[in-house]
């Protein structure tokens, strides 16, 4: 066994040792020695998407070839960058004086307003990426990003926000009358986004259906066809006993069901009762059907939203941090997930195969390890690329033996928190949460707005409790001192900046606190520290009390409670000050905390610029290319602070630089445009 392990090892080597003679198939570490043989300039390798750039290594020929053509730009920048991305050579868009033995229709001086499509399409849809309207010339510098259209200008507009698919998962009834439903979970409109088709050839320019497009009613309503069906953007289905039937595209119109001010409580342009065709708002993220459901009939949908962070359950590539498990029980459906779950209480894995709705369970326990044994660890996860949503009307208890460990990954929970309960022992135990998104606000209303706000997600009782959240969007976090809460590449959202985002169990006259769906929001005094918190390339929207920090690349950002006196002194307090550290974070004015290094917060106009910071938006904790450079590059990686850090978009921007002065061709300049 030995020998043949060995010899399977020598084997190994040598098949990958023919694999790296060819840039397609080599390891990581090989392509930058196979561009150097073809004179490929290495630029910034802390990029995940582009640390090995094998696409560009593998294009450089074909770049030379096509050296400052529109199409060679555009593919250079998607490969530099890992963003789609469009080149538009401004000089096309310029009035002329016409000439009349050479005419030039697509250079009119004047709009055809008659053309809607072509309309919509210019102005400020996509930042102008895919306006084909005539413009007159700019003096000011494309650089600046204040001038585009002149005779030497290019420029490359870039999509950072990706579009997540959800695949058949349940409308959510809008009201009772069964016929009006909602795509988003929680209930709330949202905008429906396009997925973004895959260029084959490098001398193709992209069209916006080669970009994550945010739908708009007249553009799914004019190519319904490449959009709407199996495969594609959008997909409504029906789900009986029987099967699952699809919505014929010749059954599904596109218009606008905004809320009808003339009629309170119905949708304009919605089908009558008795229609057979079915009403799609993707603006809105609206559907309205003609007859409610009959029984035993789901209606489904496949759709994409949009998201500027890899980040809370959604539908991207979690497969890098999944855990290997021996045991694992697959469940689908909505099934009831609590005799699962009890049978891997010892140890072993749940995992969800679809984007259904579930009910959480009241409680999810771990048994105690046998003796001898190593920690017991119970799992409950999403399948890949899959978005299951569990919803509660009160809170779902986290019961850990000793030394045990519960780990939920890739989940959407709503309605009520998670409690870690107190127990009458001082042995420890780990809860982890990895991709999960426990909504801020408990759940939204229809507007999007929390529903309770400053309710905390996440309650920890237990002062031997460690929790990790790992890439997690969540609300406020309640800790009790000797807890100790760890967060990486998270969004903690209390929302609003006087809000409490983070502290200890509130203090109640006649005993503990009562834990409780209309009980759980940390009000009081909320002076009690909460326990250990460490904060690694995280956004925090709300005050923070924390018995210790230790903060790094990350942004705080909070305010004291207006109007009135707030009892907190400081935004951000951390009551052992001589212990811990802040560093590379942005701080706001007043905070208390342990000793800083290099942390922005002290100059007024360092205060992080965020695209939304309200939950389900696309742009949700996306930093805006407005904000000061002391926060943009501010992390000790010169990328951004904030949850946005692991993104690393300023080496992006820098590495698209230097190659654009790389290709362009000589006397044009070049400038690069945020789409979204």
């Amino acid at each position: 066994e030995v020998i043949t392990d060995q010899v399977n090892a020598i084997a190994e080597s040598l098949e990958q040792l023919y694999d790296d003679q060819f840039v397609e198939t080599c390891a990581d570490w090989v392509a930058p020695y196979i561009g150097d043989l073809i004179g490929y300039r290495a630029l910034h390798g802390v990029v995940p998407r582009v640390a090995s750039p094998r696409a560009e290594v593998a294009n450089t020929i074909r770049y030379r070839r096509r050296k400052g053509t529109a199409s060679m730009l555009e593919q250079l920048a998607r490969d530099v960058t890992g963003w789609p991305a469009r080149a538009v050579e401004f000089f096309e868009l310029l009035v002329t004086t016409q000439y009349m033995n050479h005419i030039r229709p697509q250079a009119a001086g004047t709009a055809g307003l008659r053309d809607a499509g072509r309309l919509e399409l210019g102005g400020r849809f996509q930042a102008g990426a895919f306006d084909d309207l005539s413009h007159t010339a700019e003096m000011r510098t494309i650089s600046s990003r204040t001038g585009r259209y002149n005779i030497r200008n290019v420029g490359i507009f870039l999509w950072r926000v990706q579009a997540l698919r959800v695949p058949r998962a349940p409308l959510v009834a809008a009201d009772a009358s069964g016929r009006r439903f909602r795509f988003d979970p929680l209930g709330a409109d949202r905008q429906i986004f396009a997925a973004a088709r895959t260029e084959e050839e490098i001398t193709h320019i992209a069209e916006p259906f080669d970009v994550p497009l945010p739908l708009t009613t007249r553009w799914l309503d004019a190519h319904e066809a490449e959009l709407y069906g199996a495969g594609r953007s959008l997909l409504l289905e029906r789900q009986t006993a029987i099967g699952v039937t699809a919505l014929a595209s010749g059954d599904v119109r596109v218009c606008s069901l905004a809320d009808d001010p003339a009629a309170p409580g119905t949708w304009a342009h919605e089908p009558q009762p008795g229609d057979a065709f079915v009403v799609v708002d993707p603006v809105l993220g609206r559907v309205a059907f003609g007859d409610a459901a009959p029984a035993g009939e789901t209606r489904l949908a496949t759709f994409h939203y949009g998201s500027a962070l890899a980040a809370g359950g959604g539908g991207y590539d979690r497969t890098g941090s999944r855990d290997e498990l021996t045991q694992v029980v697959s469940v689908s459906g909505g099934a009831t997930l609590g005799p699962p779950l009890a049978s891997v209480a010892g140890g072993g894995g749940v995992q969800i195969d679809d984007s259904q709705r579930y009910v959480a369970p009241a409680t999810i326990s771990v048994t105690a390890p046998l003796a001898g044994a190593a920690d017991t660890k119970t799992v409950l996860r999403a399948a890949g690329h899959q978005r299951p949503f569990l919803a509660r009307g009160d809170q779902t208890k986290l019961a850990l033996a000793p030394d045990s460990t519960v780990v939920l990954d890739g989940l959407m929970i709503a309605g009520a928190p998670l409690v870690i309960e107190e127990a009458a022992d001082s042995e420890p135990r780990t809860v982890v949460l990895r991709h999960c998104t426990l909504v801020p606000g408990l759940t939204r209303t229809s507007g999007g707005a929390p529903a309770a706000l400053g309710a905390a997600s996440l309650i920890v009782l237990h002062p031997f409790t460690t929790v990790r959240l790992e890439h997690c969007l969540t609300g406020p976090i309640v800790a009790v001192d000797g807890a100790e809460v760890s967060a990486s590449d998270c969004v903690v959202d209390a929302g609003g900046e006087s809000e409490i985002a983070f502290c200890g169990r509130p203090p109640i006259a006649g005993g503990l606190r009562t834990v409780s769906a209309a009980a759980d929001r940390p009000t009081g005094d909320g002076l009690t520290p909460g326990g250990h918190l460490t904060l690694e390339a995280c956004t925090v929207l709300g005050k923070v009390h924390a018995e210790r920090l230790d903060v790094s690349n990350s942004i705080l950002l909070a305010r004291p409670a207006t109007p009135g006196p707030d009892p907190w002194p400081a935004p951000v307090w951390s009551l052992r000050r001589q212990v811990g550290c802040m560093r590379f974070s942005y701080v706001p004015p007043g905070s208390r905390t342990p000793p800083r290094f290099q942390c922005a917060g002290s100059d007024p106009a360092h205060r992080p610029q965020f695209t939304s910071m309200r939950y389900g938006d696309p742009g949700y904790a996306q930093l805006r290319r407005c904000t000061h450079t002391a926060v943009r590059t501010g992390a000790d990686d010169e990328s951004e602070m904030g949850a946005t850090h692991g993104l690393h978009q300023p080496q992006r921007e820098t590495n698209l630089r230097l190659r654009l002065d790389e290709y362009l061709r000589y006397g044009l300049e070049a400038g690069f445009f945020y789409a979204t």
